[in-house]
């Protein structure tokens, strides 16, 4: 993928994050694909779409930047949403953090390592934190 073509996959991958509907999400994803966040098990992305989906009925994720490292790319986003989900704090949650991206032969993701502050998030569903 060129830089250009990748900078469109990770802002229509935003946009998906943003449709309320796991599976858009999963489209960018090989079919083997996976996500593991802040060093968790490897899950279904359509699973761990759900559950931000279902806990923020309107949350947003910004795509801030891409950058190439020897890793793979670095997807940075914000999220941004209302913990208005069943048994949700109604508190707002805005943190920023990066999935660290493989891309497949055919342009998908295979492997996506999520990465943010977990302590700063949880905070802020308490209400003690800013967002």
């Amino acid at each position: 993928m060129t830089s250009d073509e990748l900078r469109q996959f990770a802002a229509c991958y935003s946009e998906a994050w943003c449709s309320q509907d796991p599976e858009n999400v999963a489209a960018f994803y090989a079919k083997t694909g996976s996500i593991s966040v802040n060093g968790a098990p490897p899950v279904a992305i359509a699973e761990v779409a759900s559950g931000f989906m279902r806990d923020f009925p309107d949350m947003v994720v910004r795509f801030d930047k891409l950058e190439k490292t020897p890793a793979g790319t670095e997807f940075h986003w914000t999220f941004i949403g209302t913990n208005t989900g069943p048994d949700g704090t109604g508190n707002k949650v805005r943190i920023s953090g990066y999935e660290l991206w493989k891309i497949d032969n055919d342009g998908l993701i295979a492997e996506s390592k999520g990465n943010f502050d977990v302590m700063d998030y949880q905070n802020q569903l308490k209400g003690s934190g800013p967002a």
